[in-house]
């Protein structure tokens, strides 16, 4: 979450109630970061002696970047330092408020943009982001690289004149030198409005734009750091949107394996993924990889138990129902539905995340899909449609400023009578109201998964993760994909046996092998949501933790960040 100056929060408590909420959050930030002099003897000379006989080690960048993203800094400090214990010769890396924009910049936090527009964010959010992050990594003894120090005063220069110059509707499809600085710098633009497209906003194009140089600043400065040191491997979080993205476009052209890893949604648990953000690499990876995994009574029954459990939430740290309401009949009176009448479900996304291009995409964008789809069904009165809202929209950690509601009603004013939104505020709860639906349609979001599992058939018009497995409709194209619904209802709306079976295999595969537990890590309930719990250097050898195992060994070696799960007591995992 972002931190800031004291005097920007004394400007946005005028305005904002959410700074107002944040400055708890404020209070306990020097509590969020690591301390390893504690945890590990950080600084002391045990540790120094790790630290110089992994030097001549696999060469490791961390590049962290973005201090203040304090889930950032604990998981990639701590995967630093079992690194290091490990032979690793780790190097760290963070922005030292060189960048004009990033992702912990926010709308948020600025009652008026034009402030953020005109003077980025160095008065209000980088004097807290750098210091406390490099205090955790340096008291790991690590090498620590800052952006500053690698942009040339003439890159820098270059950079701005570019970034201020080029007409703004080319600035989405720049690229530079083959990297696609654009779409990163658009992605960033729309993460900080949380909006899907930039129309409306008086400071759009200037906070395009700051991302934009920002975005151009990075590739400069990872450039350098390539050139002055040699990397066997980068690991950075996300992936996605300033200035993570374009860390992996630069290692990518030069050669450098790169990892990248999210929080996954069960409770410790995180996703990492080799050379792109997994919401790429999950669309296309091999079906190879879960088909002829052990199978049996046991990791069965832990899916559907988990499966059952997301319902409340229970497993997770990631979840946004809020005691749903189940009973059928309560939610046939809230949405006015007859259930006993043919039912298509449909499930949005938030409209701003991950804004990147992927091509085997029917549509251009969810709003497209989401509209188009709408006024299908006002030629379809044998059905009726029910859009659920993602709850996500008001319940995330950054909450959409762009709501699906609000672009239904100002496209489709006339609502066809068959047609029923449900709201993100909404209680009902997506599971019971989806089982209901004949199929349901998605277009990016992992609840395919889930409803596979189920038996549900699933129309995917985007790049859900459920996507190219052999289990769902996939439409390649907006031909393919109306044609497609032109089939429904279906005669049968359960899938079969087989595909049942094969749904639950890769559900499993993927909420329980690609989730990694990590039990060096501790949920706080707050913010940060998770601590480092390892106490001692010892907790950070191989054997003492199987989820860090695996991850080590996968950056190490390029090996799967697959957990075996399925070969643990009960096929429950960690």
């Amino acid at each position: 979450m972002t931190v800031v100056s004291w005097a920007a929060f004394r400007e946005a408590l005028k305005e904002s109630p959410r700074a107002r909420k944040m400055v708890r959050w404020w209070r306990a930030r020097s509590d969020g970061y690591p301390r390893w002099d504690a945890l590990v003897g950080g600084g002391g000379p045990g540790w120094a002696g790790r630290v110089e006989r992994a030097r001549g080690g696999s060469r490791v960048l961390v590049a962290t970047s973005v201090g203040a993203y304090l889930p950032g800094a604990n998981l990639e400090s701590l995967i630093a330092a079992a690194l290091t214990v490990r032979g690793a010769e780790v190097h760290a890396l963070l922005c030292d408020g060189a960048l004009s924009a990033c992702s912990d910049c926010l709308v948020s936090w600025y009652p008026d943009v034009r402030r953020f527009a005109e003077r980025g964010p160095q008065a209000d959010l980088c004097g807290t982001c750098f210091r406390p992050a490099a205090k955790a990594f340096r008291r790991l003894g690590l090498p620590l690289h800052s952006y500053g120090e690698l942009i040339a005063p003439d890159e820098r220069a270059a950079a701005v004149r570019l970034a201020w110059t080029v007409p703004a509707a080319d600035i989405p499809g720049h690229r530079l030198d083959g990297l696609a600085i654009g779409e990163h710098a658009l992605a960033g633009a729309l993460r900080f409005y949380a909006r899907g497209n930039l129309r409306g906003e008086p400071h759009g194009e200037a906070v395009l734009r700051r991302y934009f140089e920002a975005s151009l600043l990075t590739a400069h400065a990872l450039r350098a750091l390539l050139a002055r040191e040699r990397f066997d491997v980068v690991v950075v979080h996300h992936g996605i949107y300033v200035p993570m993205g374009i860390i992996g476009e630069v290692c990518r052209a030069a050669g450098v394996r790169i990892v990248n890893w999210n929080p996954a949604y069960r409770k410790r648990s995180f996703i990492f993924s080799h050379g792109d953000t997994y919401h790429h690499t999950l669309v296309d990876e091999p079906t190879g990889v879960w088909e002829s995994m052990e199978w049996g009574r046991d990791q069965e029954q832990a899916l559907l138990d988990y499966l059952k459990s997301r319902w409340q939430g229970s497993q997770d740290w990631i979840f946004f129902h809020d005691r749903p309401e189940e009973d059928l009949r309560a939610i046939a009176r809230e949405l006015g539905v007859d259930f006993a009448k043919p039912c298509i479900g449909l499930l949005t996304n938030v409209v701003w995340d991950a804004q990147l291009h992927y091509p085997a995409n029917a549509f251009p964008g969810m709003l497209e899909w989401l509209i188009e789809t709408i006024e299908y069904f006002r030629s379809r009165p044998d059905l009726q449609l029910v859009v659920r809202v993602h709850p996500a929209e008001i319940r995330g950690a950054i909450p959409s400023r762009q709501l699906a509601v609000d672009e239904i009603r100002r496209a489709v004013p006339d609502l066809p009578a068959n047609v029923v939104v449900i709201p993100p505020e909404s209680r009902v709860s997506t599971y019971a109201a989806m089982l209901q639906c004949n199929a349901v349609i998605i277009y990016g979001t992992k609840t395919g998964v889930e409803l596979t599992s189920v038996g549900k058939p699933v129309v995917v018009a985007g790049e859900a993760w459920i996507r190219n497995k052999g289990l769902t409709r996939d439409a390649a194209t907006r031909e393919e994909y109306f044609r497609i619904l032109d089939g429904l209802p279906l005669a049968e709306a359960t899938l079969d046996a087989a595909t049942v079976q094969r749904a639950r295999r890769y559900a499993y595969h993927f909420f329980f092998r690609r989730m990694i537990p990590v039990t060096s890590i501790a949920p706080t309930g707050g913010w940060p949501p998770f601590h480092v719990s390892a106490v001692g250097a010892d907790a950070l050898e191989p054997g003492h933790d199987l989820g860090l195992d695996v991850i080590c060994e996968g950056i190490l070696r390029g090996t799967p960040f697959i957990y075996p799960a399925e070969r643990l007591e009960g096929g429950r995992g960690g």
